[in-house]
């Protein structure tokens, strides 16, 4: 069946649905989503959304804009980064007048609590900015977006998968996309002026992961297999608090709200690596250090290793029952679930969980996406939200500017897309569009091959944990890579049990792995090459300590200050390109202020 809207956004996340709220004023919109629209992951993000409202802080979006640019170790484009903060406010305003229910001040104001790296007056201390509707907070915005778009008459095929992608010859316009249909088995042609990829993240390819079963980052391997790169995959976020040994996340909210880490020694440890902000520093640099304290051995169980049986402890008993219930009620109720643990009684379990990725589909501030280092656009495709790298996160995203980025990219890309529809046509979309993605199904619907993908699955999310997680080293991502393509070859004798057509899981979760042994191979070798360490990619490959111990490799401006734009070739052969960040002190012609070019030049990272 071959079906045609002007617009189709593939994912139905905050990013795809505010996309599609504000595309559908001007032009027919779908939506396709592998889950129906209100399970989409977003659902699950907690603490915050952040955003220098008028309260009485007095915080300004010059300050947050400064800390995301500090936040990112200096890898973020500041250009980028101002819209997203300079953006904040009204979009906060709008979502709120859309129904989001955020809670509430006495005094009536939108309620706001302090997270990591949030600071005010350029780092004096930690400031409330993170809007919040107890710890639900992508929950209630999700379901508010879906309301939305029920009322504007978008259109939604939910449990649609996208296998594929329809582009010209030459890579400089997009005319549809490939999908398959669940329920039904078939495989669809879906034309369009217009595709926006809202797919969200990627980090199911970790063994202890945050991320719901469907973050398998399809849409990265659909484009590398495209011919189209991907930029910055080399940074991916742990987040410090995950569940030890499950991975479900205790959002930073609960350190906004008094929260603090212990090791062993019952010491607040952070207080000896960021003694201005203390628990509320970045992610990348909490997670490095209650690394660094388990494997000196002030973990609880003092192994001296990574593993299962270690950990920190997370502390709210101070909180007490109530204000925990009312506050932080969903992670109260994860640590009493899993973990059997009250946590107005006892210190709770945590170790970083694979959480959320920096880089993704190239694009400029209104998602229109790249097709190289050089910045040329691709008419008709559009990305956003984590999927996508604009870049404001940099080599380190801080907390609430998650939710941020897909509301506040998701809105420009349905602005951009409502202004500019009419001046996009339907390209040509070749007869056999879906033959080779049809081949494909049928092949495997017959192979014979005795590898399945739960094992290889298991296999990539270990080594990818193993070797190329929180610390690296150029021994370690060697390793890595070598077993990637040792489970690429696995992958080539893989088969299905199940041959039938009718919500086929099999299928699908086969064709999942595939994608992710792709981005993964491409996330190794872009880590290799970069010969330093920034924000959330640790190299210990430097000079020797007094210890005896490898250092930490510094960070390179000289050699380093640029994103990395990697395609893969013939499903093995990673190539990489570079391209500029853009900082403000090399477009002084743009009319910034001397002292703000002085303040935003890369410095060293303390807090």
């Amino acid at each position: 069946m071959n079906i045609s809207h002007d617009v189709i956004i593939v994912g139905s996340g905050a990013a795809g649905l505010y996309a599609a709220y504000w595309s559908s004023t001007k032009a027919d919109v779908a939506v396709l989503s592998k889950l129906f629209p209100t399970r989409s992951h977003t659902g699950a993000a907690q603490g915050g959304i952040g955003a220098a409202l008028a309260n009485e802080e007095e915080d300004k979006p010059l300050w947050h804009w400064f800390d995301t640019i500090k936040g990112g170790d200096y890898l973020g484009d500041q250009d980028a980064q101002k819209v997203l903060c300079y953006d904040a406010p009204e979009t906060i305003y709008e979502l709120e007048h859309l129904g989001v229910p955020f809670s509430r001040t006495p005094e009536g104001r939108i309620a706001q609590r302090p997270f990591g790296g949030h600071t005010r007056n350029f780092g004096e201390r930690a400031v409330r900015r993170a809007c919040y509707a107890a710890d639900r907070t992508g929950h209630v915005i999700l379901h508010t977006l879906y309301e939305q778009c029920v009322k504007q008459n978008v259109h939604f095929y939910s449990e649609f998968q996208v296998l594929d992608i329809i582009l010209n010859e030459d890579k400089t316009k997009c005319t549809g996309v490939i999908a398959y249909d669940m329920l039904s088995g078939e495989v669809h042609t879906v034309s369009a002026k217009v595709v926006v990829f809202a797919t969200g993240g990627s980090c199911k390819n970790y063994a202890t992961t945050s991320n719901c079963q469907a973050n398998t980052g399809d849409a990265f391997g659909i484009l590398l297999r495209a011919g189209l790169p991907l930029e910055d995959m080399e940074f991916v976020q742990f987040h410090p608090t995950g569940l030890a040994g499950l991975g479900i996340l205790i959002t930073e909210g609960a350190r906004g709200e008094g929260g603090f880490l212990t090791n062993a020694d019952g010491e607040r440890f952070m207080e000896r690596y960021a003694p201005t902000v203390k628990d509320l520093a970045p992610r990348d640099m909490i997670a490095q250090c209650i690394y660094k304290e388990v494997l000196e051995g002030r973990g609880i169980n003092r192994t001296g290793r990574i593993c299962s049986e270690d950990y920190v402890y997370i502390n709210l008993m101070h909180l007490g029952k109530e204000e925990l219930q009312k506050k932080l009620p969903e992670i109260s109720d994860f640590a009493t679930t899993y973990l059997g643990i009250k946590p107005w009684e006892e210190p709770v379990p945590i170790m970083p969980t694979a959480h959320y990725i920096m880089g993704g589909i190239p694009t400029d501030v209104n998602g229109r996406v790249k097709r190289n280092a050089q910045g040329d656009i691709i008419e008709g495709l559009y990305a956003a939200g984590e999927c996508a790298c604009v870049s404001v996160h940099g080599a380190n995203r801080l907390g609430t500017n998650s939710l941020l980025d897909l509301v506040v990219f998701g809105r420009r890309v349905g602005l951009h897309v409502a202004k500019n529809v009419d001046q996009i046509d339907y390209g040509q979309v070749p007869t056999l569009a879906a033959q080779a993605t049809e081949q494909c199904i049928a092949d495997l619907k017959q192979s014979t091959g005795t590898e399945r993908h739960g094992a290889i699955h298991e296999d990539l999310a270990n080594v990818m944990m193993e070797k190329a997680s929180v610390r690296r080293t150029e021994e370690s991502l060697t390793e890595c890579r070598d077993a990637l393509l040792e489970l690429r070859q696995r992958f080539n004798n893989v088969g299905i049990d199940d041959k039938g057509n009718v919500f086929n899981s099999d299928l699908l979760e086969t064709l999942e792995v595939g994608y992710m042994i792709d981005f993964s191979l491409v996330q190794v070798e872009a880590a290799l090459a970069r010969r330093e360490s920034r924000g959330a990619h640790l190299r210990l490959d430097g000079p020797m300590g007094e210890d005896g111990k490898q250092q930490q490799m510094p960070r390179d401006d000289a050699n380093w200050l640029k994103h990395t734009y990697a395609y893969l070739d013939n499903d093995t052969d990673v190539r990489l390109e570079y391209g500029e960040v853009y900082l403000l002190q090399d477009h002084a012609e743009d009319g910034w202020e001397p002292e703000l070019i002085e303040r935003f030049k890369p410095k060293e990272r303390k807090y």
